[in-house]
């Protein structure tokens, strides 16, 4: 907790003839994150995979071609057998792929015929208000034969040079068949030009194009009703085979990571390398069990880490408790801390729910997200969204405690309050609010439920003043890990000089107040910018007024919460007193599908405003005073199956 699991470098050293073994107990074992081999200025050179490998490839590409097309989802299923899924992979794998290919090859022809079919009519579409047969319009030798668009009807420009053509025209598409001498066919050409004359397409075929269109309707139909029974026969073979292809791919994708892991190793003519970093606690397991695998014939040895060398080398791997772990993809979504960085998750797992439930604060909202959340962890079966849902979780569980709180249900007060300007009516009959103690600030009273919209200079005070002590907290750990890496005077100069530097402006504030000379404040002050600078340089003073400006950044925490409030205030007052009717009527739907429009946005925005002002104050006003991450991910050699068994 608070800093990453304690990393050990193993290299392993064995004969070539064991290396097969080695790959199969480093992969089951899942332990051993892998530096891969860089053979530059190496006597060794980079591994060959082994000979299976690009037959398991080219299988792994396939089956991963046909679970595309299928469409199959991850989901959950009865471990299968590995070991018979081998014996039996090569087999199914050729009857699924013909199954399909059938299949996939019957409905390919059909959609190109469906194509084909809407090219055609597409092309005897203009031609309906012709009735001419198709075959008519070609075949002569002494007739030129024009068939297409133009702008207007060009019967008499046409008359004027000749008497003996046959025209026929469309007035409602400009369509025209004209039929010609073929010695009159340049000059024809010339006056159909000046009216845009443009050809059209004449199918090969016989009939009338009404007919052929109607025809080729009644075909489409029937293609299409057969297109869908092959669907619904491509959708038995997801069924028969989906438990196969997920299992499948999984030996296929370990086999896949077996077979290649060698270009990962140093080796030469008879033995091979390994380096790699396993967690301290398991770097007896990994000894034991390769050099039992193996007969003795590896050697695993623990070598001698340099963390000011290696730290970025060095691979983290989170060590928190099971309850904050949800929020290690939060820190993700940041950067991993380094080997030697404080781990702040645990920090976030409190801080982030914290504001969260601040700026919501309503029980309704706060039901309404639970509910989603849950469903969603329960029935959306992605692993990556898992994490998510349980942050999302505990936000909406710190939202309910400060619904209780602040006595909210979606914009609606529980209890009834006593107001100089009357009486605000509760939800809950004879639950009155309870005056505790008057408010330092602003003559504002503290109330049980706490009604924000009513004491909002104390809800930003306390908010301030939470936003100091968080800050305060990123400068403690700021102090010990500047302390680990450069020493206790760097640890004091760059982030005790913070504490001098805040003690200063408190007492100056104080000596305002007139409780004590300024002037001893404004020397505190002046001692802590001093050693910043000594610390920092110039960077340091520069970043003074941060401290001001990400001080009071907390307190959008009270703002954010107080317009969520006003946006379901307004929903309520449009939806009940605006628009419901003091009887029945049509505006009673109104009014309800205004509060539930209303109020589904505004939950919409309960999950996207409160997370992502928690999130900038833990990336921006805390993160900054300590934290640097870009730590690697340990990524362990190996695979967590889901699908299969040995």
């Amino acid at each position: 907790m608070l800093k990453p699991q304690s990393m050990s470098r193993a290299v392993i050293v064995g004969h070539k003839n064991v290396l097969n073994k080695t790959v199969d107990t480093l992969h089951n074992t899942n332990i051993l994150h892998i530096e891969d081999f860089n053979e530059s200025e190496s006597t060794f050179k980079i591994g060959k995979p082994f000979e299976n490998a690009a037959d398991v490839s080219k299988k792994l590409v396939k089956l991963r071609a046909i679970s595309s097309y299928l469409g199959i989802k991850p989901k959950e299923v009865p471990k299968q057998n590995a070991e018979r899924l081998w014996m039996e992979l090569d087999e199914k794998l050729s009857a699924l792929e013909s199954e399909l290919n059938e299949k996939t090859d019957e409905k390919g022809a059909l959609e190109n015929r469906l194509k084909d079919l809407e090219a055609l009519q597409k092309d005897l579409e203009p031609l309906t208000g012709i009735p001419i047969s198709l075959e008519n319009y070609s075949g002569y030798e002494s007739i030129a034969v024009f068939v297409g668009i133009v702008k207007e009807d060009v019967r008499s420009a046409i008359s004027e040079i000749t008497n003996e053509f046959e025209l026929d025209y469309d007035s409602q598409k400009n369509v025209i068949a004209l039929f010609v001498k073929k010695e009159m066919e340049q000059s024809i050409s010339k006056v159909l030009l000046e009216f845009e004359y443009r050809e059209l397409k004449i199918p090969k075929l016989e009939g009338k194009p009404a007919e052929l269109i109607s025809n080729a309707e009644q075909e489409k139909t029937k293609i299409l009703s057969q297109i869908e029974a092959i669907d619904r026969d491509i959708t038995s073979i997801r069924e028969k085979y989906s438990d196969f292809i997920l299992a499948t791919d999984e030996i296929l994708s370990i086999e896949s990571q077996k077979s290649e892991a060698p270009l990962r190793f140093a080796t030469s003519e008879q033995s091979f390398v390994i380096d790699g970093w396993v967690p301290s606690k398991d770097f007896e397991k990994l000894k034991t069990t390769v050099e039992k695998a193996t007969n003795g014939h590896v050697f695993v040895t623990e070598q001698e880490v340099k963390i000011k060398e290696e730290e970025k080398s060095i691979p983290i791997e989170y060590d928190n408790p099971k309850i904050s772990r949800p929020f290690q993809a939060i820190m993700d979504l940041y950067a991993r801390p380094r080997y030697t960085e404080l781990d702040p998750t645990v920090l976030v797992f409190i801080a982030f729910p914290l504001f969260y439930g601040m700026i919501l604060g309503d029980i309704g909202y706060a039901l309404i997200l639970l509910s989603l959340a849950l469903g969603i962890k329960k029935f959306v079966k992605i692993e990556g969204l898992v994490p998510l849902m349980n942050v999302l979780i505990y936000c909406q569980i710190s939202s309910l405690i400060f619904g209780l709180l602040y006595g909210e249900v979606l914009g609606f007060s529980l209890a009834s309050l006593h107001t100089e300007h009357g009486v605000v009516e509760g939800l809950i009959p004879g639950f009155e609010t309870i005056t505790l103690f008057e408010s330092p600030i602003a003559g504002e009273v503290i109330t049980y439920p706490i009604h924000r919209t009513h004491m909002a200079t104390t809800m930003i005070l306390i908010s301030i003043i939470i936003g100091i002590i968080h800050i305060n907290m990123g400068y403690i750990l700021g102090f010990i890990n500047e302390y680990k890496k450069h020493g206790l005077p760097a640890a004091v100069l760059e982030k005790a000089s913070w504490f001098i530097v805040e003690i200063g402006a408190g007492l100056i504030a104080l000596g305002a107040l007139g409780y004590m000379p300024v002037t001893i404040g404004a020397a505190v002050l002046l001692i802590g910018v001093v050693m910043l600078a000594k610390g920092e340089g110039i960077k340091g003073p520069l970043e003074l007024p941060t401290l001001l400006s990400n001080t009071l950044s907390y307190s959008r925490i009270a703002a954010v919460g107080l317009s969520s409030v006003y946006i379901a205030s307004t929903v309520n007052l449009i939806a009940f007193e605006m628009l419901m009717p003091e009887k029945f009527g049509i505006m009673t739907f109104v009014a309800i599908i205004v509060f539930l429009i209303g109020h589904a946005i505004n939950t919409i925005l309960s999950i996207i405003a409160p997370g992502l002002h928690s999130l900038r104050l833990q990336y921006v006003e805390f993160f900054t005073k300590f934290y640097e991450g870009g730590g690697k991910k340990y990524n362990p050699f190996g695979y967590k199956r889901k699908y299969t068994e040995e």
